[in-house]
């Protein structure tokens, strides 16, 4: 009975190997420090939409902060929702390993989007760039 049970172990192993695992996951994925350190974007697959990238704020070092609203969103419908858990990046596309365009990104310092792309660098930190008409200021975020 154990060599049964020892061949069925090694012939599902040997299935999984050739079937392949789960996707490995971008390395724009995961939590991000912004330069200032003030606070920490995550990044992973959009909510239904699996094949684009967005990013939400998870953190803020400034408890106070953390009870601010969103109030120079120039919608005021959307001036009271909460810092901390807001959507800042969406609808990112692949364009390559680590590379993501044609999204967006919201300052909730200003109440602006940009036009944006993502990028990350050899040395694992995030090249983030955000343009209006063909002016871009770029950012780099740490992984935290």
């Amino acid at each position: 009975m154990r060599i049964a049970a020892v061949i069925v172990a090694v012939t599902f192993s040997a299935g999984l190997a050739l079937a392949g695992g789960p996707a490995a996951a971008d390395p724009v994925h995961g939590e991000w420090l912004t330069p200032d350190g003030s606070g920490k974007i995550r990044i992973a697959p959009c909510p239904g939409k699996p094949d684009r990238v967005c990013g939400a704020i998870s953190w803020l070092k400034n408890p106070a902060d953390a009870k601010a609203t969103d109030l120079n969103n120039p919608d005021p419908a959307l001036k009271r929702r909460p810092i901390l858990g807001l959507p800042m990046i969406r609808d990112f596309k692949a364009a390559g390993p680590g590379r993501w365009t044609g999204g967006k990104i919201y300052d909730p310092n200003s109440g602006k989007t940009y036009d944006s792309k993502l990028s990350v660098n050899p040395n694992g930190t995030l090249k983030v760039e955000g343009c209006v008409l063909m002016v871009c200021q770029a950012q780099t975020w740490r992984r935290s």
